[in-house]
């Protein structure tokens, strides 16, 4: 029996130590050197698509398109030199690990972040005329470190036919991107250090599904590439997405080949007779990519998202009926979804109370700490002071740039309670889109306060904050926890990870501003880009000026529309919780309201049908087997939507847009 002691304790010694080698493969010198170099080629990429030639929009979906293509190149190379340079192939950890890296990288490029900040920057001086009065009303509330101001220089950006490179704009645009990638990667560091907090009770012990890394984690497996790729179903899936995108890709080029109607189609005019002209604009399309994403999606999230869309067309019609339609913007799906996603953080929080109250206590008395906070990314009371110091930097920021102290706490503390909220949702439920236009602190407190009574300072920070505000669709605060959920499934260690992420950060930001200048230089923002880059610009400084011309007092209809979203939603999670027959999940009703809700909801509607389907006639079982067809139209759409964009940048050419 004693002899037996030394024997077992020096085998569970080397299985620890086995383990701990397994879990570092994902952090190697070749996989954070292929990731490294392809994070400016896929900020060039992301950026050329959707700001250039509106040809691909990869970073409104939350499963990016063009990092699926990315690892499936990877993957595919990988079987091809599986038998003669096996020297050179990558482990499932290095794979995703470079699918981490590149999905931080997507989100800092994305059309939903930093890619919208540079115009940002220099529109209201190069717009500004004396009909809008834009110099009288609000440049001095514009800080010179934060802006452009010098036409000379903005001239190349807006009109192309320029060089980046020359030393008067380099110098120009030097300070200002200095002091923003600092904010970027502060603001993005919170994120980082929450997920870190709250990681171990939203993937160890709430054992959420995280239906958005199933994909990545499908096709890198490396005892399952093989027999995955060699699924017939996955095939036809494949080949039915991919057919459909070919054949309109070449309708597109060549207008006299009819094409397959997929995209988009408004068929609000079929109801133009009272009540039932109140539904507007109603939406219908058939994306491929869309029925298999959402097949992923639990049933009951799937049914709430187009019952909830459809049920707030109901509400415009009920309105007509009633007379309700001459509240001020009813039935305001932005303010509802508001007040729905503050409810989820609460939520949230409330079922990661216990968690939050043991990582405190270990911040507060540092002899606490606990073993199991090994496996974390990084120890509870250096990602409590991180994150502190990050807020403070946050803060300084702002106050320097003439923020008021409390509009500081409540702007941030709003932004991030919905960040966490996207985040949770993400995570227990995979809804693939949650883009929430214009639904942000911004819009709640002008709402809740007014206008009026809020400094002209902290409205102008407001405008130049529109790049994180104006949409949620590319959001890193998802992608940061499901790389932490991809660690735990392909064990990749932790911290290596987190490494992964930070220097993915730091090269994206850079490489962002980069392409953008280099692009509007050469190009030019205003006369050889088709994609929309200076749009976001309009709509936050034409509000600017509204906001200075008009200045507005509490909006009591935008106040009672957000709480009646936040008690709806308390309301659907008291009912899930204690009824178990209750078919409407509160993520649906929060997700309903959005713009993209409009354009994919049938999708969800027909993976939704076709799921429940195949669940009750087939069982389980057949479920299962279903998947890889689903797969396969995801993979179809966005392989051949990638390849579409590629031609097209590199021929210079209009091609097909796969994606909206």
């Amino acid at each position: 029996m004693n002899t037996s002691l030394p024997h077992q304790s020096h085998s569970s010694r080397n299985g620890r130590i086995e383990a701990l080698r397994k879990k570092d493969s994902g952090f190697t010198a070749k996989a954070l050197i292929i990731g490294i170099l392809l994070i400016p080629v896929n900020c060039y990429w992301v950026v050329g698509g959707e700001s250039v030639y509106n040809s691909y929009s990869p970073s409104g979906v939350a499963l990016f398109s063009n990092v699926v293509f990315t690892i499936f190149a990877l993957v595919i190379f990988n079987l091809l030199i599986e038998r003669f340079w096996r020297h050179l192939r990558l482990t499932q950890a290095e794979l995703l690990t470079i699918y981490v890296m590149l999905c931080m990288a997507t989100s800092i490029g994305g059309h939903g972040f930093v890619q919208i900040l540079p115009p940002l920057m220099g529109h209201a001086f190069w717009f500004a005329t004396s009909e809008n009065e834009w110099q009288q009303l609000f440049f001095r509330y514009l800080p010179a470190w934060l802006i452009v101001s010098d036409k000379t220089v903005l001239k190349g950006y807006y009109q192309g036919d320029s060089n980046l490179y020359l030393y008067e704009h380099i110098q120009t645009w030097l300070t200002p991107l200095l002091w923003w990638s600092a904010f970027v990667f502060a603001f993005i560091f919170v994120m980082l250090c929450i997920n870190i907090i709250v990681r171990k009770q939203w993937i160890d012990q709430d054992k959420l599904a995280y239906p958005i890394i199933q994909l990545p984690l499908a096709i890198t497996r490396q005892e399952n590439s093989s027999r995955l790729l060699g699924n017939r179903l996955l095939w036809i899936g494949f080949a039915v997405a991919a057919g459909i995108d070919i054949f309109n890709g070449l309708s597109y080029l060549y207008p006299t080949i009819p094409h397959i109607p997929v995209k988009v189609t408004n068929i609000g005019y079929l109801f133009s007779e009272k009540p039932w002209s109140a539904i507007g604009w109603l939406p219908i399309s058939f994306y491929p990519a869309m029925i298999g994403l959402a097949f992923f999606i639990p049933l009951h999230l799937s049914f709430s998202a187009w019952f909830f869309y459809l049920s707030y067309k109901l509400q415009r019609v009920i309105g007509s009926i009633a007379g309700l339609s001459t509240l001020p913007g009813f039935p305001d799906n932005d303010s509802q979804s508001s007040g729905a996603y503050i409810a989820l953080f609460v939520i949230a929080f409330w079922g990661t109370r216990a968690h939050l109250s043991t990582v405190f206590v270990q911040f507060f008395n540092n002899s606490k700490r606990r073993s199991d906070e090994t496996d974390e990314p990084m120890h509870y009371r250096r990602a409590i002071f991180s994150l502190m110091l990050a807020i403070a930097f946050i803060t300084f920021f702002c106050l320097k740039a003439g923020m008021t102290l409390g509009v500081i706490m409540v702007f941030f503390a709003i932004y991030y309670a919905i960040a966490t909220a996207i985040a949770r949702m993400r995570a227990e439920l995979g809804a693939p889109i949650h883009d929430l236009h214009f639904v942000g602190p911004d819009q709640m407190l002008t709402d809740f306060v007014g206008t009026r009574y809020l400094q002209k300072a902290d409205l102008s920070l407001f405008s130049l904050f529109w790049f994180f505000n104006r949409a949620h669709y590319s959001d890193i605060m998802p992608q940061q926890l499901e790389g932490f959920k991809i660690a735990e499934r392909a064990g990749i260690d932790n911290r290596k990870l987190l490494y992964a992420m930070i220097i993915a950060i730091v090269v994206a930001i850079p490489s962002t501003f980069w392409v953008v200048l280099h692009f509007m230089y050469k190009l030019g923002a205003t006369s050889g880009v088709v994609g929309y880059h200076v749009g976001p610009a309009w709509e936050s400084f034409n509000r600017l000026q509204r906001w200075h011309l008009q200045p507005t007092d509490t909006n009591w209809a935008g106040v009672g529309f957000t709480s009646f979203g936040f008690l709806f939603t308390i309301i659907l999670m008291v009912m899930r919780t204690h009824f178990i027959w209750w078919p409407f999940h509160p993520t649906g009703y929060a997700i309903a309201g959005s713009w993209a809700m409009g354009i994919i909801w049938l999708p969800i509607f027909i993976s939704w049908l076709a799921k429940l389907m195949i669940i009750q006639y087939g069982g389980l079982k057949i479920h299962r087997q279903a998947g890889p067809f689903f797969i396969g139209l995801i993979l179809g759409e966005f392989i051949i939507g990638g390849i579409w964009s590629i031609m097209g940048m590199t021929l210079n050419i209009r091609t097909y847009k796969v994606w909206v």
